[in-house]
């Protein structure tokens, strides 16, 4: 990770969070262990901003990536990766602008979104460039 300054602290101890927010930071550390299996390099892991929040900031290559982790237990309401709507891709590219501004070193760099999906037990779902700026 960055430098420490840099560190979003972390999550809660896991007796104060729900289970659905302990489903989700698991979700968030098999996302960041698979992605750094690919060779992606973590620069913070969520961070938050008024409207929004960032799972995951990663480096590919020089590439900036803002990572979005969905975990469904159930297919009810669809798959993971398809419960990343507009209005929710939207709210990344906000928080991305902002940490943009925050972290201005980074502010020339190429950015991407992703979005890693986990569906029931399966094998997490890794889709590089989920959706761009000319998509919203």
């Amino acid at each position: 990770m960055d430098a420490p300054h840099q560190r979003t602290p972390d999550p809660p101890a896991a007796a104060t969070r729900t289970r659905a927010q302990q489903l989700g930071d698991a979700g968030e550390q098999a996302a960041l262990a698979f992605l750094v299996a690919r060779g992606l390099r973590p620069l913070a892991r969520n961070v938050r901003f008024k409207g929004g929040e960032l799972d995951l900031v990663m480096l590919d290559g020089e590439t900036l990536v803002f990572v979005e982790v969905r975990r469904r237990g159930r297919s009810d309401f669809g798959d993971a990766l398809d419960s990343v709507d507009t209005r929710k891709a939207r709210k990344l590219v906000l928080a991305a602008r902002l940490y943009l501004q925050r972290e201005s070193r980074h502010a020339r760099r190429d950015c991407r979104f992703d979005v890693v999906g986990f569906d029931g037990g399966a094998e997490p779902r890794w889709v590089r460039g989920a959706f761009s700026l000319d998509d919203l």
